[in-house]
């Protein structure tokens, strides 16, 4: 355990020296690596996404590809394409940007839902299938997505089967006082693209082995459990959390624990991670939503829930 947490260290303070007093959003980036999750980062323009998602691909010493979303985008823009080679007599396919080990989906709610969907069969089984043959991408595997607010112009929302492929929604929000200024002065650290990789592949494929063994007693389970189910019976819920979402969540957790130099689970590796991990995967039903003053959003049915589900002790 104490070789892990030395590397999860090593790597938040590798990307925090980009992305400037914000330790709490750092923490959860690096949870979704090392529990084999994909990141949707969704915030305003300009707050750091796209920064926070290029730090932690610098911060591995593996092959980055930056796609940058847009409406005229095909899906055979990411994936890639089969052509005919006249000296060999046969068709050769010929990989898209998304055969990489960390991907960042700039802006990718900037494309159309048919580009959108072509990350499905990747994200969520690491392979990609065209014309009746299919190539596995490298390991480790990470989409790092970042995404505006719906209610800006000329963005497609993500369907419900393409949001419950991440593992974590990030929200960055804006900078405290101090630290902007720290970035106005030119004190903040350097760009992503200059940050040394801090972690090699074989120890991200280790870090990934390592939280799988943290233990989880049966009472953190049953509070798993408690919380996903009070979803699908919630009145403010239209959509609970599925399955995946359950799975989603204690692979997120016992990466929490593994950060912490734990190999068993708390109630507060659940508690903690559950707006980040559920929040994404749930519908506020149409009579408590809205953009007025007092709607309700999913983050606040989701904390409405964890207030209501009695914590193990």
């Amino acid at each position: 355990m104490g070789g892990s947490t030395e590397i999860i260290r090593r790597l938040e303070e590798s990307v925090g020296r980009s992305l400037v007093g914000k330790p709490q959003v750092v923490r959860l980036a690096v949870i979704g690596l090392v529990a084999r999750g994909h990141l949707l980062i969704e915030d305003v323009p300009g707050v750091g996404k796209t920064t926070l998602a290029a730090a932690l691909a610098h911060s591995i010493g593996v092959a980055f590809q930056r796609i940058q979303f847009t409406s005229d985008m095909l899906p055979s823009d990411v994936l890639g394409v089969t052509v005919w080679e006249p000296k060999s007599g046969e068709f050769v396919f010929k990989p898209g940007p998304l055969f990489t080990n960390v991907v960042l989906a700039d802006e990718i709610n900037r494309t159309t839902p048919k580009t959108q969907s072509a990350l499905l069969e990747a994200m969520n089984e690491g392979q990609v299938s065209l014309d009746h043959s299919t190539y596995p991408l490298p390991r480790p595997f990470m989409v790092l997505a970042t995404q505006n607010p719906r209610e800006y112009e000329g963005t497609f929302p993500l369907p419900e089967s393409q949001l419950d492929r991440f593992l974590l929604r990030i929200r960055i929000g804006y900078p405290a006082a101090a630290d902007e200024k720290a970035v106005l002065r030119g004190d903040a650290a350097p760009l992503p693209a200059g940050l040394p990789p801090v972690v090699l592949a074989e120890e991200v494929l280790g870090l990934q082995e390592a939280a799988e063994r943290v233990r989880a007693e049966e009472s953190v389970l049953d509070y798993l459990v408690s919380l996903v189910t009070a979803t699908r019976r919630s009145p403010l819920l239209a959509l609970g959390v599925s399955p995946r979402g359950s799975l989603a969540l204690l692979r997120a957790a016992r990466a929490r624990a593994l950060a912490d130099g734990r190999d068993y689970l708390l109630p507060d590796d659940i508690k903690d991670l559950a707006t980040a991990a559920l929040a994404h995967r749930v519908i506020v039903k149409a009579s408590l939503a809205g953009s007025t003053t007092g709607g309700m959003d999913a983050e606040s049915a989701i904390t409405a829930i964890l207030q209501d589900v009695p914590v193990p002790r």
